[in-house]
């Protein structure tokens, strides 16, 4: 797993801009919350950026965002790639046949969906999402691309949370985060 800025002033930044939420979304969570970076457009710019230099030249053709903060650092990611955009939803959300996968988070248990064709078979797919902490809801992600046909180069985070492990859960993948706490 690597810290990604070379400019170690970016992490610091970034770090000094996350909000934790404790007891959120249950009692004895510290939810980190990625608003504060978000809304300051420099900084935004700055993090898509860092976030897109690891996957440069490794052929990604699809950036897979895990909903719903996912989607917000996937989508640009994906146009910095030239590679297509795969929202990966919670149950419910998307309208054609999906592919599905549970999972295990720090507080409770949930499930994934993608379309089932949301990627041609041997696509070269980069899963991104805001935080990576237990790592079940990126290895769920991992498991419905692959399902589906699709290749996962490496995953990248925005933070991570390193007591809780969850890099070990992703199969020795590649792992790109800008921040760890």
């Amino acid at each position: 797993m690597t810290v990604t800025p070379s400019d170690a002033s970016l992490a610091e930044r970034i770090g000094a801009r996350l909000r934790v939420v404790p007891d959120f979304p249950s009692k004895g969570i510290q939810f980190q919350d990625v608003t504060p970076v978000l809304a300051d457009a420099g900084l935004f710019t700055e993090t898509i950026v860092a976030m897109v230099a690891p996957w440069r030249g490794q052929g990604i053709t699809h950036v897979a965002g895990v909903e719903s903060r996912g989607f917000i650092f996937a989508a640009p990611i994906a146009l910095a790639l030239e590679a297509g955009f795969i929202p990966i939803r919670k149950p419910g959300k998307l309208p054609w046949r999906r592919a599905t996968r549970d999972y295990a988070l720090e507080y409770g248990s949930g499930q994934l969906e993608m379309h089932e064709d949301a990627c041609p078979s041997g696509a070269r797919v980069l899963i991104v999402d805001d935080v990576l902490a237990t790592g079940g809801t990126a290895s769920a992600a991992c498991e419905l691309v692959e399902a589906v046909g699709g290749r996962v180069i490496g995953c990248g985070f925005l933070l991570q949370i390193e007591e809780l492990r969850g890099g070990e859960r992703l199969g020795g993948r590649d792992v790109e985060v800008l921040v760890s706490r």
